[in-house]
């Protein structure tokens, strides 16, 4: 359970990075309230996961999954370039935590 819900918490990492994106610097009243409760539910998760998973792999797999959906989003929105060697090292990355969950 420990797993799903640091997975879970790391999406919402992406979404309160990406609100915070759109805040404007807190001026954006609906992006600024998606930040708020996506970094509520991000940390709470990571908190919960943190109970019986090592902080080490537990933290670098929280962040991985949040810096890759990150990305990703704005590769599919636009706001980032799509090239081979982001794509290549989003890959990387994203096999990296599944080392790390198989070390575990």
């Amino acid at each position: 359970m420990a797993w799903f819900v640091l997975v879970l918490s790391g999406a919402f990492e992406a979404v309160w990075a990406v609100a915070l994106g759109k805040s404007e610097g807190f001026t954006r009243p609906t992006a600024s309230l998606v930040f708020v409760v996506g970094l509520v539910l991000s940390m709470g998760g990571l908190a919960y996961a943190l109970r019986t998973l090592p902080v080490g792999t537990a933290y670098a797999v929280w962040v991985a999954i949040g810096a890759s959906l990150t990305v990703a989003y704005g590769m599919a929105t636009g706001a980032e370039s799509v090239t081979v060697v982001k794509l290549l090292l989003l890959a990387g990355l994203v096999g990296c935590v599944v080392g790390l969950k198989l070390a575990h």
